[in-house]
């Protein structure tokens, strides 16, 4: 089990915004991109993307399940504004604190391939097409 910790707030006011601003960029750039793009290899690109975002999204969404289930209590204090409620840390299992290093991750690429800047990856550098 993982010893990492996150305070609550991060997640109500950090991450979840973060994975609904990605969300959004897969409905309404990528998949509107792919509806209307003729080029075949940019097509099948596209389609690529948004498949690539929407498993990872699906992976992300099922352990932030998890830890808003486990940490119910926390979180329904944070929103009713109770005294110190969303400074609670909250240990995350191996699984959600990969899904919150992803939701990271993913919101981060979405904001290079909305700007023209997409990364390859560690040492391949950036690929000047945008979306």
């Amino acid at each position: 089990m993982s010893k990492e910790k996150i305070p609550v707030h991060v997640v109500i006011h950090d991450l979840v915004p973060k994975l609904k601003a990605t969300e959004r960029f897969v409905n309404n750039t990528l998949m509107i991109r792919s509806e209307h793009c003729y080029d075949p290899v940019e097509k099948t690109r596209l389609d690529e993307l948004s498949t690539e975002f929407e498993l990872e999204i699906a992976m992300i969404r099922l352990n932030l399940d998890h830890l808003l289930r486990r940490y119910a209590h926390e979180f329904s204090g944070a929103v009713e504004g109770r005294e110190g409620a969303e400074g609670a840390m909250l240990t995350l299992d191996e699984n959600e604190a990969v899904a919150i290093e992803s939701i990271r991750r993913l919101y981060q690429r979405a904001h290079e391939l909305q700007t023209g800047h997409e990364w390859n990856g560690p040492g391949q550098g950036r690929d000047e097409r945008p979306i």
